[in-house]
């Protein structure tokens, strides 16, 4: 029994003699292979300059195409809009809801001024159509805008469907989807609706 122990206190001796040597080994500072990086894009970054152009990346092996992964929502953002810009989008889009709820006194302030910003040059700051780009007709535009009050195709639109026009652009009107956000966007249909309802009531339209 007393030889038993001697002996695994020996092998106990030798085993701990190897670790050390090994660990000695791997931890000096002449290294004879180089080692595995598990993720070398991480490990060895791509250093580039701002604002270089990037159409030749792909030649270098650099996966980069400059645009957001797809589903992607900015912080303090809504979710994205789920319909494309065609005409199945166009009809579905009546379906979509205004997410926001009814604007606060300070809200609708903030979604006058975006009106007036990017809505009113041409729709004028009445929702009447007379806005800086027509002028009775007299401003550059070939065509007057819509009646946002009046005109029955607007005057009637649906919630999701002014969004729809205002993310993707409606015949002569362009997308302002780079200048607003979504939430902006939909504060602007919130305004939009709060003015038509006014008119639709005889209530003063301010």
């Amino acid at each position: 029994m007393q030889q038993k122990k001697v002996r695994m206190k020996k092998s106990a001796i030798i085993f701990s003699f190897f670790i050390i040597v090994i660990t000695v080994l791997r931890c000096s500072s002449d290294k004879r292979e180089p080692g595995t990086a598990y993720m070398p894009d991480m490990v060895y970054s791509r250093a580039y300059e701002t604002y270089a152009s990037v159409d030749n990346l792909h030649e270098k092996g650099v996966n980069y195409n400059s645009t957001p992964v797809a589903g992607t929502v900015a912080r303090g953002d809504l979710s994205s809009y789920p319909y494309k810009n065609d005409s199945i989008g166009y009809v579905l889009s009546k379906n979509v809801k205004n997410p926001l709820p009814t604007l606060d006194a300070k809200d609708y302030i903030e979604a006058t001024r975006l009106f007036l910003v990017n809505c009113g040059i041409c729709h004028g700051d009445k929702l009447d159509g007379n806005g800086p780009l027509w002028k009775d007709g007299d401003g550059p535009f070939p065509s007057a805008p819509r009646n946002l009050l009046k005109d029955p195709v607007t005057a009637n639109m649906a919630e999701g469907t002014m969004f729809h026009s205002m993310t993707y652009g409606k015949n002569m009107m362009g997308s302002y989807a780079s200048q607003l956000s979504t939430k902006q966007r939909w504060m602007i249909v919130h305004y939009i609706k709060e003015k038509q309802r006014l008119s639709k009531t005889g209530e003063t339209v301010k």
